[in-house]
């Protein structure tokens, strides 16, 4: 009998599914009921074992095994999450990926990785056909779906009961890598990230930790990674009808409704979803009594839809700033009644926004900001001095069991991105921060974001967080026009509804002139919607901007 390799990990779901085998797995819509809201169905704990299992052994029999690159192209739904488990029993590589990124660039991306197996539902396949030179590694292909007119397989046609004896399996090591997740490219080229099996087990315990080890019972999913790890933990997972590429344009009523029927006790969302939420919550008021704690990721959420949120819900809702990345999540959490204890006072005073204290076993430091590698502490080292210049702040560091310590593409992102420190590797977050006396963390801005004037840097973060508290104003964001080292700092604006464009304009010019942080701003341009990144609707696109912004103002950039 042969011997595969799985991540262990996967041992807590078996012993849910060999424990508790009737319990709701995924719980995913399907069609409509005559009140126009979602119909729903679901695949159970035992269901979802046996079909993974079915395709760990269909693919194991292509060759597909330890180490396989594998494109997993498949939206929301059963399917994915049985794809997922059945390459982590077998230890092959899912290589994940966002299609918003563009069509080109989601393909230069993928040829990156020489994959060997290719699953993806019917467009996805096309755009292997079509690219096919971009994917000449590929020998194994499973259509999630109709096939149109390629080869392959189809993932129905394999069932969902595995036909003969699982092979024995041993645990891969804690080094393997486990799964290959690219950034969005939302504010720098998109990297291809190695996550290990280590890496994904300690963000198991993280978050359980960060819920105070108390099961997630039911948990609503609009990010797959999220569902993942709450499958481990014995939950219920909910997908509300969402579409990846626009989380934003999730409607709330059916997010309410999920919450609602399936007593969901915590969710994770991006400031997409939730402020939506918190306007649908104030006209059909409802407190969502089995919501227990939400976390919010993807961007910083402003704080008053976390003030909102709490005057909606019930009194005893914790509601969780996070903040993370692809390389690292979660890095920090913060709750919002810490918040809510001065902090958002000094937020609006332009200390930037508090993202809280590390997560469990995460460490945090700062290094002076420059744009050049810092091949290992040695060099960090010689320039500490330089934070004295920058009143502080610096780029943020971090290290730990969840941070992964290497990109499989490009090999540039490991010389920019990584420093060496004995046997410890630091992840560059590439976000500029301070830290407080309590260990809190305060995001100031995205390093390549900084705006570099004659007199000065400017951080984005810290000058918005000023201006946002200007009635009338959605969102701001500052950005550099010029060159760097003489740019000239605007203030580009998203107004709310209604709100008249002179009447704030006016009311920011003299704001700005309150804080010596702000009182270069000399430019402020209204916009009709700001650019967002495509994973979380949420992170505002300041290099577009930027070119905006240089042609309103008729320079050249």
């Amino acid at each position: 009998m042969t011997t595969a390799s799985y991540w262990q990990a996967l041992d807590r779901f078996r012993a849910f599914a060999r424990t508790e085998p009737d319990r709701e797995a995924v719980i995913f819509p399907e069609g409509t009921n005559p009140d126009g809201l979602p119909a729903y169905r679901h695949i159970t704990y035992r269901e979802l074992d046996e079909w993974s299992d079915t395709i760990a052994e269909r693919l194991a029999a292509r060759g597909v095994g330890h180490g396989t690159r594998t494109i997993v192209l498949v939206l929301p739904s059963p399917e994915l999450y049985a794809v997922l488990y059945g390459l982590l029993k077998i230890g092959a590589v899912p290589v994940v990926i966002d299609p918003g990124m563009g069509l080109r660039k989601m393909v230069h991306c993928l040829r990156a990785v020489e994959a060997e197996a290719f699953i993806g539902i019917p467009p996805a396949h096309a755009v292997r056909v079509l690219f096919r030179r971009s994917f000449r590694k590929v020998r194994t292909t499973v259509t999630v779906g109709r096939k149109w007119f390629w080869r392959g397989e189809t993932l129905a046609a394999w069932g969902r009961t595995p036909s003969g004896l699982a092979p024995e399996r041993r645990a891969a090591a804690d080094g393997d890598v486990l799964v290959i997740g690219f950034t969005t490219g939302s504010t720098g080229p998109a990297k291809a990230v190695e996550l290990t099996h280590g890496n994904l087990a300690a963000m198991i315990d993280q978050v359980d930790a960060a819920r105070g080890h108390t099961a997630p019972v039911a948990s609503l999913i609009t990010l797959p990674l999220v569902g993942i790890l709450d499958l481990l933990l014995g939950s219920r997972c909910v997908l509300p009808p969402l579409i990846p590429s626009k989380v934003g344009s999730t409607d709330p009523a059916h997010v309410v409704d999920a919450i609602d029927r399936f007593g969901v006790r915590t969710m994770f969302a991006s400031p997409a979803v939730l402020i939506p939420l918190l306007q649908h919550l104030r006209q059909r008021p409802n407190e969502l009594k089995s919501l227990s704690s939400i976390y919010s990721g993807g961007a910083p959420v402003p704080d008053w839809c976390i003030a909102g949120l709490r005057e909606a819900l019930t009194e005893d809702v914790l509601i969780y700033a996070g903040y993370g990345s692809t390389e690292a999540l979660p890095m920090s959490l913060i709750e919002s009644r810490e918040l809510f204890g001065g902090l958002t006072e000094r937020a609006h005073r332009g200390e930037g926004t508090c993202i809280g204290r590390p997560a469990e076993d995460v460490l945090a430091q700062l290094v002076p900001i420059t744009d050049d590698p810092l091949p290992t502490w040695a060099h960090v080292e010689a320039l500490a001095g330089e934070l004295e210049t920058s009143r502080g702040i610096g780029e943020l560091v971090v290290a730990g069991p969840n941070v992964s310590t290497h990109y499989y593409w490009p090999e540039e992102a490991n010389r920019q991105g990584k420093i060496i420190d004995g046997d410890r590797i630091w992840h560059r977050t590439g976000d500029l921060a301070q830290l407080d006396g309590e260990g809190r963390i305060w995001f100031c801005g995205r390093k390549s974001q900084r705006v570099v004037t004659a007199g000065g840097p400017m951080f984005t973060v810290q000058v918005e967080q000023i201006f946002n508290t200007v009635a009338g104003v959605a969102r701001t964001a500052l950005v550099g026009v010029g060159a760097r080292g003489a740019q000239r700092p605007v203030l580009c604006v998203e107004l709310e509804e209604g709100a008249d464009g002179e009447t704030v304009e006016a009311t920011l010019r003299a704001h700005g002139t309150e804080f010596e942080l702000t009182r270069r701003v000399a430019d402020f341009l209204v916009h009709p919607g700001f650019p967002v990144d495509i994973r979380h609707n949420a992170k505002i696109g300041r290099e577009q901007l930027a070119v905006w912004a240089a042609k309103q103002l008729g320079s050249d950039g």
